[in-house]
């Protein structure tokens, strides 16, 4: 039976803000961009949470539901540094860390480097730890056999809380669990779980995996598992990175092509960039749209080779554009992400020919 840990910062920027700005303490504080910058929320508050304020919330929309609203622009080396300190002090008792984001990780204290039996006295004590390096941050944790139940445990008690979930009580936490609440599953999944009779846990596991496979392909059989409380991954140390892009919300809706070819042509160079510094090569180039009513679309292309060259990501970007309705309907976002990563990357690996730099300028496209 293993023994899993979810610790999960507490409204972490924001949490990290309040630290170095004591006088924050106790008012409604977001970190993001300002109004009228077309910006969202990166984290709330707490304080600021009571008004329904939350993560990417648009800052328009944030500050309108609280006029009092106190705006901090993201200083991310300042959450860096805090992050590397929580992180040692995981490492200190296991070097089965697996670090989902800046301010969440899964430990496997199964087999603890301290010695210690119990798992709720782990994360008690780097809870405590946690607190006192880093100036006072709080975190929450979940504990249980799995990564599945840990992470659901942890959201039970925020802020700076801790709950188990055992074993033998299991069952009867995921039955009365509302299918919104399983982590893994999206409002788009939550609405096809309703359409099919699934309200809650036990109405999930009341259905075979033949049928939830039919609906949901692979994504089946996982939740016809963890509908049983069973997940069987292991917590791993080094998690691949999947895909790699960037994104730009416009401070004004862009109806104008070239305007947009020239954002993805900066795009397609500064993912190009990121994958040459990581040594990284991608197959699949995805295109992400939001136009000015909020509706976002994605257009995806798989390439017949690998490729880090920015002429190929921007000439693949390209054609997709011309699959969605840029031009006719204004854009408010617009993004480019690489994936599809083979597993092991290296330098001798065939790009496809830089000719389509040129055929991007022959059609007038600004590189």
């Amino acid at each position: 039976m293993r023994k899993i840990i979810h610790i999960d910062m507490d409204a972490f920027f924001a949490s990290v803000e309040i630290r170095d700005n004591p006088s924050l303490c106790g008012k409604p504080v977001v970190v993001g961009g300002l109004p009228g910058t077309r910006s969202v929320i990166c984290t709330a508050s707490y304080e600021a949470r009571k008004y329904g304020i939350h993560s990417a919330m648009s800052s328009d929309r944030a500050v309108q539901i609280c006029p009092k609203l106190i705006f901090i622009r993201p200083r991310m080396d300042a959450y860096r540094e805090a992050s590397a300190i929580t992180r040692a002090i995981f490492r200190d008792y296991t070097d089965l860390v697996e670090p989902m984001s800046i301010d969440e990780a899964y430990l496997d204290v199964t087999d603890n480097k301290k010695g210690i039996p119990y798992a709720t006295r782990i994360a008690r004590e780097i809870r405590t730890r946690v607190r006192k390096e880093t100036g006072g941050l709080t975190s929450s944790a979940g504990v249980s056999c799995n990564k599945f139940l840990a992470k659901m445990a942890s959201d039970l008690q925020k802020p700076d809380g801790q709950t188990v979930i055992l074993p033998e009580q299991a069952l009867d936490f995921i039955a009365g669990l509302p299918i919104e609440k399983f982590h893994g599953i999206g409002r788009a999944t939550a609405k096809t779980m309703h359409d099919i009779g699934v309200s809650n846990g036990l109405d999930l596991r009341n259905k075979s995996k033949i049928e939830l496979v039919s609906v949901f392909g692979v994504y089946g059989s996982f939740y016809y598992n963890i509908a049983r409380g069973i997940d069987e991954r292991p917590v791993c140390p080094v998690r691949e990175r999947k895909s790699l892009g960037t994104e730009e919300t416009f401070l004004k809706d862009v109806l104008e092509l070239p305007e947009l070819w020239k954002v993805m042509v900066r795009q397609a160079e500064e993912v190009a960039s990121d994958l040459h510094r990581k040594n990284l090569f991608g197959r699949t180039v995805t295109l992400k749209l939001k136009f000015f009513d909020f509706r976002c679309v994605t257009r995806s292309a798989t390439l017949d080779q690998f490729t880090s060259s920015a002429a190929v990501i921007a000439k693949t970007a390209s054609i997709l554009l011309e699959k969605t309705e840029a031009g006719k309907t204004p854009v408010r976002l617009l993004g480019i992400t690489v994936s599809g990563f083979p597993e092991e990357s290296s330098g001798e690996m065939r790009q496809l020919e830089f000719s389509f730099m040129k055929e991007f300028r022959s059609k007038g496209r600004e590189w």
